[in-house]
């Protein structure tokens, strides 16, 4: 087998993984947004729920996390009657959405805490609500702030996302492994350069995309530092 033969049957298992990609990241997103409102917020019990979520998808290694979700998930689907629904697609989905999720609520708050006090109360004194004080005065703060940190956790969630094969996903990974055994492993240097390069296209997109969101960030978001460019970001919009 040759190289050119063995990119389409590659290229056949990219729809997959970039399926649990993409799955992964709005999900993982979602949560982290629940998780980081509840940890900023503090409700009571709730919070700790939350902190122990977080704990747990950045402290044990993505490959446990998503043999826990593979070998859990059917347990616990097996009380509602639906245990036959979740494959190993589905588990990897699953699996690295709550890794997502807790790794970048770790990149959110930080992001949020470092807006000053004074944007809040300043903000707060003009009677915005919460929601008019998140999208209009420190959302866009916290955006221009997190998004270095999270253009970093989409490119882990890139190179986590070969990791699914240990659970059975037939990943672009999987199909690499595959060609090698059918072929007596006589092709290996040349399979996983072409792995090389396609994960490092892939991640050349997400580093284009987030830096494209930084240059643009960093044209709106006002500079905390200068009350005088703040005040005016805040009385307009009254």
């Amino acid at each position: 087998m040759n190289i050119s033969t063995m990119i389409p049957e590659l290229l056949s298992a990219l729809p997959l993984t970039l399926a649990i990609t993409f799955t992964a990241l709005i999900a993982g997103f979602c949560l982290a947004l629940i998780a980081t409102t509840l940890r900023v917020r503090r409700v009571f019990l709730i919070s700790h729920l939350a902190d122990l979520y977080v704990s747990y998808a950045r402290s044990v290694p993505v490959v446990l996390q998503l043999f826990v979700t593979f070998y859990g998930l059917p347990l616990f689907a097996a009380v509602f009657g639906f245990s036959d629904f979740f494959s190993a697609n589905v588990a990897a989905m699953v699996g690295l959405s709550l890794y997502h999720g807790g790794y970048l609520s770790e990149v959110m708050r930080p992001a949020y805490l470092s807006v000053e006090r004074g944007q809040h109360e300043a903000a707060d004194s003009l009677g915005y609500s919460f929601r008019q004080k998140i999208f209009r005065i420190v959302g866009p703060q916290a955006v221009h702030i997190g998004l270095p940190g999270y253009g970093n956790s989409l490119i882990y969630l890139v190179h986590n996302v070969a990791l699914v094969m240990y659970i059975g996903a037939a990943d672009v990974m999987a199909t690499a492994h595959l060609i090698m055994q059918r072929d007596y492993n006589q092709y290996q240097f040349e399979t996983y350069l072409v792995l090389a390069v396609i994960y490092s296209l892939m991640c050349l997109i997400v580093w284009l995309v987030v830096r494209f969101f930084e240059l643009r960030s960093s044209m709106r978001a006002p500079e905390t530092a200068n009350a005088g460019r703040v005040k005016n970001v805040l009385l307009p919009s009254v």
